[in-house]
C-alpha cells in the first residue's frame, strides 16, 4: 500500500510541482504510518505469544497459527486511521524497535501472513507459565539478546550505559541487514580522544600504571598531551535461528589498538588493526543451555545479567585500560553455561587460556631462560616466531579453569567465582633437568546494586588469590622464582567499586574507586638479592633526578585510582549518535619498601572524548 501511495500520488506531485517540502511531508507522514503498523505488529506477537504459553502448539493449531484475518485487519486499520496501540516499546530511543522489521509494508504483511517455524523469522519459545517474554522485550532489546533479558533485574540499560562500547550492534534497526537467513549486525564507533596529564607516561588514553615514573625519572616533572583515534571501533554479528528454541551466532570485533614496527606519532600515527573479541556462540531456550568458543571478555569478568557475552559490567571511563583494579582479559575459552528457575540462576565453567606473568628482578634473563643462583636455567617462556610477535609466551602446563554462578532476583544481579591456575618452569643443568608445576588460583565476585531501578545502579567486585595478578588492569605479576627455580605464585587482590547514573536518555554519569595489590616472595644467596619486594632492594634513588637507575628498584606493592566523569549525547536521531565525555582520574603507585625507603608516586589526568555511533 506505502509503495502504491509513493509510486501513485508522491512521485507524481515531486515529478509535476517540483515541491521538495511537499515531498518530505509526505515521506514523513508515510513513516508515521509505518511506525503505526510496528506497534500494531507488537500487539499481534505479543497474543501470538501468549496463545503460545497458555495452549503450546496444540492450540496455535486448533486456531489456525494463532494469527487471524481480525489481526490483519487491525494492523491496517491501525497504519490507515493512526490507531495508537496500548504496547509501547520499551528503549531508550526513539527509533524504531530493536528487531530488525521489513522496511516495506509488503514485507510486513508477508511477515505477518507467512511466519516460519524456523530459519530467521522464527520467535523465540520459552517454557514454564512466568517463562513468557513480553514483546516488548523481545522487540526493544534485539532478539539475540532475549535470554538474557528475561529475568528483569532492575539493572540500567546496557546498550545505552557504556555508549555501545560493548554491546553487539545497535538498538533500533540501524546497520541490521538480512543476508538469506543470516541476519548481519554492526556496530562500534569512531573516536577522538585525548589525555592531559601532570607526567609523561607515553601511553596515551591507556594507562600502564607501573610505568607512572617515580622522582628519579625527569619525565615525572613534566606534563603531557597525547590523543589518538586509534581506539575507534568496529564489530560485526552474523547470526540465525536455527529453529523457535536455538541461535547460533559469531561474533567480531576490531579497533586500532596495536602498535605495528612502523608507527610513530611524529606523521603517520600508523596503529595496527587488532582482534578484540572473535568467537562464535549457541544458545538453546529449550534446554537452557549456552556454549561460547572463541576469543572473549574472560568469564571472570564482571557480567551485569546471567552468564552471557555482550553483558559484561564494564566501566564508562574515557581511558581504554578502564579502571585500576578491574577484572578482566580477553582470551581464547570454551564457555559451558546452563541456567535454571526461569533464567534467574546461572552456572558456568571455563576452559581459558593460560599466560603466566612472571617478575625476574634481580635474575640474569635472557629472554626467558633465567639464571639461578646455583647456576641452574629456569626456563620459565620464550620469544615467539613465525606468525608470531617476538614477545615472551609463557611454559604452561595447563589452561585457567574457571567457574561461576550467577544469580538473577528481581533487584540486582550476583556473582560469586573462582579459577584455578597452574604455573609451569623447567630447570635444567647441562645433560639434565626436571619440571615444576606449582597449582595457583583465588576467588572473587560482584553485584550490581539498582538503588534506583534502571537509572542509579551502584558496582561492586573483587578477586583475591595467588597467582592470578594479570587478570587485574594493572598487570601485577602472577609470579616470580625462588632459589630452586620453581614458581613461586605471588598473593594477589583487587576490587572496584563505582556509582553510575542516567538521569535523562542523554546524559550518563560515574564515580569509580578501583585498588590492585600484589604481595611479595624473596630470598637473598650468595650476597645477592632476588625476588619480587625483597627489603634488601635499593630504593635510596627513587627520590633523586637522574639518580642511577640500580638505586631504584621500586617493585609495585600497590595501585589506587579515584576517577569521575560523563558522557553527553548532544546529537541523536536516525544518523546515529553523536556524545562528548569528559573525565577526571587520580592514579597513585606505592612502592614496597626496601634500602632507603617506600617511594610513591601520582598521576593526574584529565581525559576528553568525541565519538560517534552511526549505528545507535
Amino acid at each position: 500500500m506505502i509503495t502504491g501511495l509513493i509510486t501513485g500520488s508522491v512521485l507524481p506531485r515531486a515529478a509535476h510541482a517540483a515541491d521538495l517540502d511537499a515531498l518530505e511531508e509526505q515521506i514523513a507522514h508515510i513513516q508515521a504510518e509505518q511506525r503505526e503498523l510496528q506497534k500494531a505488529l507488537v500487539s499481534v506477537q505479543k497474543q501470538i505469544a501468549a496463545r503460545r504459553a497458555a495452549g503450546g502448539a496444540e492450540t496455535s493449531a486448533e486456531h489456525g497459527g494463532g494469527v487471524s484475518s481480525h489481526h490483519i485487519a487491525s494492523a491496517h486499520a491501525s497504519m490507515l486511521h493512526g490507531v495508537r496501540e496500548e504496547a509501547e516499546v520499551e528503549s531508550p530511543h526513539e527509533e524504531g524497535p530493536g528487531l530488525a522489521m521489513p522496511s516495506h509494508p509488503h514485507g510486513m504483511a508477508t511477515a505477518l501472513n507467512h511466519h516460519r517455524a524456523t530459519g530467521p523469522d522464527a520467535q523465540p519459545v520459552f517454557s514454564g507459565a512466568h517463562d513468557t517474554p513480553d514483546v516488548e522485550s523481545v522487540v526493544g532489546h534485539r532478539a539475540e539478546d532475549v535470554v538474557a533479558r528475561l529475568a528483569d533485574n532492575s539493572v540500567g540499560p546496557h546498550g545505552r550505559e557504556t555508549a555501545g562500547a560493548q554491546a553487539a550492534g545497535a538498538l533500533g534497526d540501524h546497520g541490521v541487514f538480512r543476508l538469506g537467513p543470516i541476519t548481519l549486525i554492526l556496530g562500534g564507533y569512531l573516536d577522538a580522544a585525548a589525555v592531559e596529564e601532570n607526567r609523561h607516561t607515553a601511553t596515551g588514553t591507556f594507562n600502564f600504571w607501573q610505568d607512572i615514573p617515580y622522582r628519579n625519572e625527569s619525565r615525572y616533572h613534566t606534563d603531557n598531551f597525547e590523543g589518538s583515534a586509534r581506539y575507534s571501533r568496529l564489530s560485526l554479528m552474523a547470526r540465525g535461528n536455527v529453529d523457535a528454541h536455538s541461535t547460533i551466532s559469531g561474533f567480531f570485533e576490531m579497533d586500532f589498538g596495536a602498535g605495528a614496527a612502523t608507527t610513530d606519532a611524529y606523521e603517520s600515527n600508523s596503529y595496527a588493526f587488532r582482534m578484540r573479541q572473535a568467537y562464535l556462540a549457541y544458545d538453546n531456550s529449550d534446554l537452557d543451555f549456552h556454549f561460547l568458543a572463541g576469543q572473549a571478555w574472560s568469564m571472570l569478568t564482571p557480567g551485569r545479567i546471567g552468564i552471557t557475552p555482550r553483558q559484561e559490567s564494564l566501566p564508562e571511563t574515557i581511558e581504554s585500560s578502564m579502571l585500576a583494579g578491574q577484572t578482566w582479559t580477553r582470551q581464547l575459552q570454551f564457555r559451558f553455561v546452563k541456567d535454571f528457575l526461569q533464567h534467574r540462576l546461572w552456572a558456568g565453567l571455563s576452559i581459558e587460556n593460560s599466560a603466566t606473568l612472571y617478575d625476574t628482578t634481580g635474575f640474569t634473563d635472557n629472554s626467558g631462560a633465567v639464571t639461578l643462583p646455583n647456576g641452574k636455567i629456569a626456563t620459565i617462556s620464550t620469544n615467539g616466531t613465525g606468525l608470531t610477535n617476538s614477545a615472551p609466551f609463557s611454559n604452561e602446563i595447563a589452561p585457567d579453569i574457571i567457574g561461576k554462578i550467577a544469580w538473577d532476583p528481581h533487584w540486582g544481579h550476583y556473582e560469586i567465582e573462582g579459577i584455578l591456575h597452574f604455573p609451569h618452569d623447567r630447570v635444567a643443568t647441562l645433560g639434565s633437568g626436571h619440571n615444576n608445576t606449582s597449582i595457583a588460583g583465588g576467588g572473587g565476585g560482584s553485584m550490581v546494586l539498582p538503588v534506583v531501578p534502571h537509572k542509579v545502579e551502584l558496582r561492586l567486585a573483587g578477586l583475591a588469590g595467588v597467582g592470578i595478578g594479570r587478570y587485574g588492569s594493572v598487570l601485577l605479576p602472577d609470579a616470580t622464582l625462588n632459589a630452586q627455580g620453581e614458581p613461586a605464585p605471588l598473593p594477589s587482590i583487587q576490587g572496584t567499586g563505582g556509582i553510575v547514573a542516567h538521569p535523562n536518555p542523554l546524559l550518563d554519569v560515574y564515580g569509580f574507586f578501583g585498588y590492585q595489590a600484589a604481595g611479595r616472595s624473596y630470598f637473598s644467596a650468595n650476597g645477592a638479592n632476588y625476588g619480587y619486594g625483597n627489603p634488601a632492594y635499593n630504593n635510596a634513588g627513587c627520590g633523586i633526578e637522574l639518580s642511577d637507575a640500580s638505586t631504584c628498584t621500586g617493585n609495585t606493592r600497590s595501585v589506587m585510582e579515584a576517577t569521575a566523569g560523563a558522557w553527553y549525547r548532544f546529537f541523536h536521531g536516525r544518523y546515529g549518535t553523536m556524545e562528548a565525555g569528559v573525565q577526571l582520574a587520580y592514579s597513585r603507585r606505592s612502592a614496597w619498601s626496601g634500602q632507603g625507603g617506600a617511594p610513591d608516586t601520582s598521576l593526574s589526568e584529565v581525559f576528553m572524548d568525541f565519538r560517534y555511533l552511526p549505528f545507535q
